[in-house]
């Protein structure tokens, strides 16, 4: 698909056609779900609009800190835009907190269908079954517990792809699944698990830049699209 650079530079709103947009910062056309889409918002600020749902028109920037630090560096919003935004100060830090806030969101939902088990005995139990796509620990977990599921992952046959993620900490683990002290916990098959996997992989390649698709990484093998339009980083795109 050719589409020239003035038509996909600004969008014409959440509804407009087209998967390919062009990336202000790196001035490459990419597929909309390798972007964040930015509108202006009612005083006059950039706003990351994850969901690509927020009404206006929108520029669009590659998914990784470093090319939105290059967006800001380079004035890419005004000049998109054709007049003044504001930026605010921790606009990096906000798009990092909004895509963390949207990954612990999906696994509250995944919690919610009975998707995730917690405790060090239910997990291994899970994990001796082959029954889970996700072994997650803590990121203060202790060295000792995580060698010993680690241990148990690899010696159960059934398990196929599992990603373990050690990109949240308990605290995040305890607000979003609604209990205590939460240091492991296991995620079984299921289109929320997979939002889930989805979105935090999008976390982690804004943070890094890289994909990341091996264990020990917050990627996962198996999650290429969240169902609930925010997609891992192997796809590309832009609205």
């Amino acid at each position: 698909m050719t589409v020239a650079a003035n038509d996909i530079e600004l969008d014409s709103g959440p509804q407009a056609r087209g998967r390919e947009r062009l990336c202000v910062a790196t001035h490459q056309v990419r597929p909309v779900e390798d972007l964040i889409r930015f509108v202006i918002g009612p005083n006059g600020e950039a706003v990351p609009d994850l969901k690509r749902k927020l009404p206006g028109r929108g520029v669009w920037v590659t998914a990784t800190q470093d090319a939105l630090g290059d967006a800001i560096k380079r004035k890419a919003f005004a000049r998109s835009f054709k007049r003044e935004v504001r930026l605010p100060p921790d606009l990096l830090g906000r798009t990092e907190r909004l895509l963390e806030r949207s990954a612990l969101d999906a696994l509250a939902i995944a919690g919610k269908a009975s998707l995730v088990v917690t405790g060090f005995s239910r997990v291994a139990a899970a994990l001796t079954h082959g029954e889970i796509v996700a072994l997650v620990h803590a990121a203060e977990a202790a060295p000792e517990g995580v060698k010993k599921l680690d241990a148990l992952w690899r010696q159960a046959p059934s398990n196929g792809p599992v990603a373990v993620i050690r990109l949240l900490t308990s605290a995040q683990l305890d607000l979003a699944l609604g209990r205590p002290n939460v240091i492991h916990a296991a995620l079984l098959a299921g289109p929320s698990s997979d939002t889930f996997l989805a979105r935090l992989r999008r976390l982690e390649h804004f943070r890094t830049g890289n994909p990341g698709e091996k264990p020990g990484n917050a990627a996962a093998n198996r999650a290429q699209t969240d169902p609930n339009g925010d997609t891992g980083v192997n796809g590309t795109g832009c609205e």
